[in-house]
């Protein structure tokens, strides 16, 4: 079952009456925070290898070699087949990331045909490519496709805006997080979205990209 898709900022706006509703902490949370974003983009390719690009490196930084790869004409599967290695570092791919993108590239992922699969079985296909993993995969699920209960647990930033609202001795770890998110279904996209503009007004600091 694919559930509820978000498609529109009147979806997100339900998550978060819904959530509100059952968690007065969420209730309060939305208070600081104010109307959701909507946070919708593009799904394919594209997508996920400007994820791939932007591991471990800075938002700057990853939308500078994101432009240059724009520049040269970089960003389909066929381009990043048939370029050199040389082309691609000259963009600012590290030899780690070259090798991912190019093992993307030649996954053929069918992208239409997970709009309409299972996330559990969008989340397997993803990360049967290498530097692919469980949260860039959930974080596609959350945006790219816009499936309203999915819950990147390992997100280091949900899980202090989690200790905050929750008022938690500890940062809780993953398996604790996506335990707790349980509770939220079936808006867990839209607490992730709550959680994170939380953790901005907390930290006063961007929270994801």
């Amino acid at each position: 079952m694919v559930g509820r898709i978000i498609e529109t900022p009147d979806c997100v706006a339900e998550g978060a009456v819904w959530l509100a509703r059952q968690e007065p902490r969420f209730a309060h949370a939305l208070e600081q925070t104010g109307p959701l974003p909507l946070r919708r983009r593009a799904d394919g390719f594209k997508e996920l290898l400007n994820a791939i690009v932007s591991q471990q490196v800075s938002v700057a930084a990853a939308d500078a070699i994101w432009g240059r790869m724009r520049a040269a004409r970089l960003t389909g599967p066929r381009k990043i087949l048939w370029a050199s290695d040389e082309d691609l570092r000259a963009c600012g791919l590290s030899r780690q990331k070259i090798r991912y993108a190019r093992a993307l590239a030649a996954a053929r992922i069918d992208y239409a045909a997970l709009r309409e699969a299972p996330t559990d079985e969008v989340v397997a296909t993803l990360t049967e490519v290498p530097g692919i993993g469980i949260w860039t995969a959930e974080i596609y699920a959350m945006f790219s496709l816009g499936r309203a209960d999915v819950f990147a647990s390992g997100d280091l930033a949900l899980q202090e805006s989690a200790r905050l609202l929750f008022d938690l001795e500890d940062r809780p770890k993953e398996r604790v997080l996506r335990v707790m998110a349980q509770d939220w279904s079936p808006w867990r996209a839209v607490a992730a979205r709550l959680l994170w503009a939380y953790y901005q007004v907390a930290k006063d600091r961007e929270g994801i990209r």
